[in-house]
């Protein structure tokens, strides 16, 4: 019998679709709740509240209860959180992709081209199959993914067609694929389904859990790393100092992907734009940092200081927004940002006064532009009338 196509939202009956919206309204909001948290809280109340807000039809297999669903999300989510690479980070995912389905892929998305990263479920070997092969993100569900940046559910009709002559259709012939966003670029694509054993199953809500909690881990080390990066520059130099460019940026996101060069893809031209998954430099901040030459009075090694404090500043406002984003949008809208924020600010203010308060750069309030320019949108009376500088 031919398995039938995965229904479209719109071909959903009417009582489906508002159960679907419902429960896709209520994991939005718990986990972006939850990620407003900072990391110590992230790994219990992530699994914790979505879980009690699913049906438990949804929210586990039906041979499964809901203590131990939600106790081996905890695991996986911790066994994430506890890798301090990014490629320990990226192989707990897929270990614990393997939970929810029978099997799963990482493509990593370079110069608009996928290219496989590794695979669970695959059973070839001790080689892995998915690793350098190339998935077509031009049609289908890959596509859909990429452009929706949300996870995509269809038929294996809707694969690249290499893909599924190469490893088989799925037994239920369905298929997702779920975007890895970082820096709100897709950086790579996971695709799961039921594997081609006959009973598979494919469990979406908790593997779209897994895939956004790696997403977030892998920016929070990734600015830790920028913070130490950072705090190891501020060492005494000795030498005088190189001249500071007129302008100068700098990116607060490392790419976790930068070392992985595809062997199906030339390298690309010196003048192309950077690849989608990496993230676009910004500006230090909103001021250019001062250069030596116009303030005569600056040496080369104040004008330094005054670089890596703005630097450190935007590194750490970052972080605050990375976990406060609905808080963030309502102190906007509410213009009380400061009050909503108050704990993490002064936490924040403090870790950078330590560092820089007593340095050539204190005199510069480049903390406090920086959670203007960033948390208010360079409008000083959203930040409200308790915000001092």
């Amino acid at each position: 019998m031919k398995a039938k196509r995965a229904r479209s939202p719109e071909d959903a009956p009417a009582g489906h679709m508002s159960d679907r919206v419902a429960i896709e309204q209520i994991v939005g909001q718990v986990v972006s709740q939850v990620l407003e948290s900072h990391v110590p809280q992230l790994r219990e109340e992530l699994v914790r509240r979505v879980l009690e807000q699913l049906p438990a039809e949804v929210a586990v297999s039906a041979n499964v209860t809901v203590e131990s669903g939600a106790s081996n999300l905890l695991k996986g989510v911790s066994a994430i959180h506890a890798g301090t690479t990014q490629k320990e980070i990226l192989r707990a995912l897929l270990d614990n992709t393997v939970r929810y389905c029978g099997r799963a892929a990482l493509f990593v998305i370079k110069a608009g081209a996928a290219t496989g990263w590794q695979g669970r479920g695959f059973g070839k070997g001790d080689e892995d199959p998915v690793k350098d092969c190339a998935l077509d993100i031009n049609t289908g569900a890959a596509e859909r993914a990429m452009q929706s940046r949300s996870a995509f559910s269809g038929t294996s009709s809707e694969m690249d067609p290499r893909f599924v002559s190469e490893f088989g259709a799925p037994s239920d012939d369905q298929v997702l694929v779920l975007p890895l966003v970082l820096k709100e670029k897709v950086a790579a694509l996971v695709c799961a389904d039921a594997g081609t054993e006959a009973g598979g199953k494919v469990d979406a809500p908790s593997l779209e859990l897994l895939v956004a909690a790696t997403s977030a881990w892998l920016e929070v080390v990734s600015l830790r790393k920028q913070a130490a990066k950072e705090g190891a520059s501020d060492a005494p130099v000795e030498k005088a100092a190189e001249p500071v460019p007129q302008a100068q940026t700098v990116s607060s996101y490392s790419d976790p992907f930068a070392g992985h060069a595809p062997k199906h893809v030339a390298p690309a031209p010196v003048e192309e734009p950077a690849a989608v998954a990496e993230a676009e430099p910004v500006s230090v901040a909103a001021t250019p940092a001062p250069a030596a030459d116009s303030l005569p009075q600056m040496t080369p090694e104040e004008a330094d200081v005054h670089r890596k404090a703005q630097r450190f500043a935007r590194l750490l406002v970052d972080e605050i927004k990375l976990y406060n984003q609905a808080k963030v949008a309502e102190g906007r809208k509410h213009k009380d940002v400061y009050d909503r924020l108050k704990d993490d600010i002064e936490k924040s203010r403090a870790t950078y006064r330590k560092r820089y308060g007593n340095t050539a750069a204190a005199s510069g309030d480049y903390f406090d532009n920086e959670l203007v320019r960033s948390l208010a949108e360079d409008d000083s009376s959203i930040m409200g009338a308790n915000f001092r500088r």
